[in-house]
């Protein structure tokens, strides 16, 4: 029974790793970050195949944690597709570095390792593994340049880019 939970520990462990050559940002500010983003482009994943609209909504929880609403629109369904989620930092609450679990005690990292320091207007966020990806911002666009210089530093810690789905806000 022991050598069972040490396993199951173990393995979820892993799902809140870090990828390799990616590093959470420093001087993380949860106040500034809580709100509407609007997904950009990701890699591709099941529960967000064929979503358009994408958004993520953060918000403060009771017990200190982030509630996270992912909602996205199927046009094959004509229906909204949502998601509730909690999130709670992994090590300091000064670094972009979360869990994130909307499947009961089962959590997955959550990791900001480019953001907009200033304005708090565009990050990138990965998975425990380089096939998650997301470009997200506060408005349903971003400039070509910011698009680019976010991808561009996907690309230089390993993420395959050539894969991005651009989420249509229409």
């Amino acid at each position: 029974m022991k050598f069972l939970a040490l396993v199951l520990t173990i393995l979820l462990m892993g799902c809140v790793g870090i990828p390799e050559n990616v590093k959470p940002v420093e001087h993380f500010q949860l106040d500034r970050y809580l709100g509407t983003w609007y997904e950009i482009a990701r890699l591709d994943h099941p529960f967000e195949r064929g979503l358009t609209r994408v958004t993520a909504e953060y918000s403060l929880r009771h017990d200190g944690g982030v509630r996270v609403l992912n909602r996205g629109y199927s046009g094959r369904e004509h229906s909204w597709k949502e998601a509730v989620g909690r999130a709670y930092f992994v090590k300091r609450s000064d670094q972009g570095y979360l869990k994130v679990s909307f499947f009961g005690p089962f959590y997955g990292s959550y990791v900001i390792f480019d953001l907009d320091h200033e304005h708090y207007r565009y990050a990138l966020v990965s998975g425990p593994d380089k096939s998650y990806l997301w470009i997200l911002a506060r408005t349903p666009t971003l400039k070509k340049e910011t698009i680019e210089a976010l991808i561009a530093k996907a690309s230089s810690v390993g993420f395959d880019t050539g894969k991005l789905i651009f989420v249509d806000h229409h």
